[in-house]
């Protein structure tokens, strides 16, 4: 049987690994809209990471800010101008 601190170092480890993956996708995204949506994963994963590290308190600062406010500003700033990164 799995113990429960063996899950956590577990759960740890996928949103660590997740979070990377995310930013990958952000970096390597010409579509700029999708680049938002994946860095506002790689912040979900974050706050994961946050909240199994027993750091509740930044978890319910970072969770506002970074998945729905700064995404949000982006988003309007990609309506005003073009969606797609040019090369």
């Amino acid at each position: 049987m799995i113990s429960a601190e063996l899950t956590v170092y577990l759960l740890i480890t996928i949103s660590s690994v997740a979070s990377t993956i995310a930013v990958y996708f952000a970096i390597m995204e010409k579509d700029l809209v999708k680049a938002v949506i994946y860095s506002a994963i790689q912040s979900t994963f974050y706050a994961i990471l946050f909240y199994l590290l027993m750091a509740p308190d930044i978890v319910l600062v970072y969770l506002p800010v970074s998945v729905g406010l700064i995404p949000g500003v982006l988003l309007i700033l990609i309506g005003k101008t073009e969606r797609g990164e040019k090369e």
